[in-house]
């Protein structure tokens, strides 16, 4: 069977989260999207692994509505390099606490620091049956190649127990696939939300082939075997991640790779810090100068939240205004989800809506979006052409096919 999961987000007790991550609210915001597995995440702060327990069906399942969760938690090591669990089960993450426990303030944040390192914490996954592999992996603040310039320098001898690496928003496999160490893992593209709305939850995601909704079933697909594994990475344009680009940190000013070696990474504006985006730290990484997908690698698709693809073509400022959510709720009332929206649904048949909503959707389809990349914190944009914005439905194509269609 086919589905959609998100296997990173955060809940209401990590920091900078909203309260309204909780479970419930996740289950019917993600049925919105079309995702049908949502990680629980945080799954060893106690008061959120409190609520897992009360929401479960027993020790493995955990289904609210028609959202299936998987157990899931991110932790920080001693060198700031973020790690994704895995588990299957609620004991065997309270196994996971407690071990962890010696080593950090579990109440402290839902993502806990925990004075490991890499190594170490990939033991006790193996130890608890858990996966385990980076998070947002070429992210500069917190994440494996941000301190390490390989797999073998952040894990030790656990290397091979890492089964899989999240690319993060401001990476696709284009990228990933130009470093060969990278070849034998599988690719995750998961959201990190920590809001449980249409334009943070789901935003990343994977298509999987699994034989069941489960941990192993899961585990089969990361670790493909049985011909189980990852059909579809879903995801941002690389460019619209915050570190996209070489930028300060303060103003933004985006600079060449040379740039920064000649100013030694100070911003010549402002004299803010200049951190190193991920292009640039691919391109010290890879081995290749193009991208050599292994045959197992899936394609990748890029996608946009339908909220802020209704706000550009309104010309609105937030997603939350009137105009853009009259839209969308039309939009989700006819069609079911987000995706069916996206890739599927006729955009011909979409005349109740403002024509520049239907012409930015096909825009969309037809790639021709005009992307400006994020830098030193701050997202990338994209910008549709203005002359799409005002063309008549009418003059442009009527058919178009799924973009599941590969």
């Amino acid at each position: 069977m086919k589905i959609n999961a998100d296997l990173h987000i955060h809940s209401k007790y990590s920091m900078a989260c909203s309260k309204k991550m909780d479970l419930p609210t996740i289950a019917e915001e993600a049925a919105k999207k079309g995702i049908d597995l949502v990680a629980t995440g945080d799954c060893i702060h106690p008061k959120w692994m409190k609520e897992i327990r009360d929401n479960a069906i027993d020790d493995e399942k955990i289904i609210i509505g028609n959202t299936n969760f998987i157990i899931t938690t991110e932790v920080e090591d001693n060198s700031r390099v973020h790690h994704l669990l895995i588990l299957p089960s609620i004991s065997k993450a309270e196994e996971l606490a407690e071990r962890l426990s010696k080593h950090c303030n579990l109440m402290a944040d839902g993502r806990p620091t925990v004075r490991l390192n890499g190594h170490d914490i990939a033991e006790i996954a193996k130890d608890i049956n858990a996966m385990i592999g980076p998070c947002h992996a070429f992210t500069p603040w917190t994440a494996m190649y941000a301190y390490h310039d390989s797999l073998k320098s952040c894990y030790g001898d656990m290397t091979d127990y890492v089964s899989f690496l999240e690319l993060g928003l401001s990476a696709d496999s284009n990228y990933a696939d130009r470093i060969s160490e990278l070849h034998r893992l599988t690719f995750l593209s998961n959201s990190d939300a920590h809001s449980p709305y249409s334009n943070k939850l789901a935003r990343e995601f994977n298509q999987m082939e699994v034989p069941d909704i489960s941990f192993e079933g899961l585990k089969k697909a990361i670790l493909r075997e049985n011909n189980y594994k990852v059909t579809l990475n879903i995801g941002f344009y690389p460019q619209e991640g915050k570190y996209n680009e070489s930028a300060c940190i303060k103003c933004f000013t985006h600079y060449s790779f040379e740039e920064c070696l000649a100013s030694n990474w100070k911003c010549t504006k402002c004299n803010g810090l200049v951190k190193k985006g991920v292009k640039d730290r691919v391109n010290e990484l890879a081995n290749f100068d193009e991208p050599m997908h292994p045959d197992h690698r899936p394609p990748y698709l890029h996608l946009m939240p339908l909220s802020e693809i209704i706000m550009m073509a309104l010309g609105h400022a937030s997603i939350n205004t009137k105009g853009v959510q009259t839209a969308w709720n039309g939009l989700m009332e006819r069609y079911d989800n987000e995706l069916n929206v996206l890739l599927k649904a006729e955009v011909s048949e979409m005349d109740f809506l403002d024509k520049r909503v239907a012409n930015a959707i096909l825009a969309f389809r037809e790639k021709k979006l005009i992307i400006h990349p994020g830098g030193g914190g701050q997202y990338g944009h994209i910008e549709i052409p203005q002359n799409i914005k005002e063309e008549e439905p009418a003059t442009q194509k009527k058919n178009q096919s799924s973009l599941f269609d590969f």
